[in-house]
């Protein structure tokens, strides 16, 4: 497991948040910014995986109560 799959969704959007940061502030060599890139790029997936994740998981649960409760989806 590598240090992005460590972390929770608020704590990779915050180290996004800071990737991000360090890159707009422009004094980074151009090794120190590519891996920056890609670091980020990583958490952007893994935070876009959770998201999908717990919608999915909303979608689901509304969908079995508005079943149980006899009501439509749409």
């Amino acid at each position: 497991m590598n240090q992005e799959d460590a972390l929770d969704f608020e704590q990779a959007l915050g180290r996004l948040e800071q990737i991000v940061a360090e890159m707009d502030a422009g004094d980074l060599s151009l090794d120190a910014a590519l891996a920056l890139f890609q670091e980020g790029m990583a958490l952007r997936k893994q935070c876009s995986e959770r998201l999908k994740t717990a919608e999915a998981v909303v979608e689901q649960y509304l969908e079995d109560n508005l079943d149980a409760e006899g009501g439509d989806t749409a």
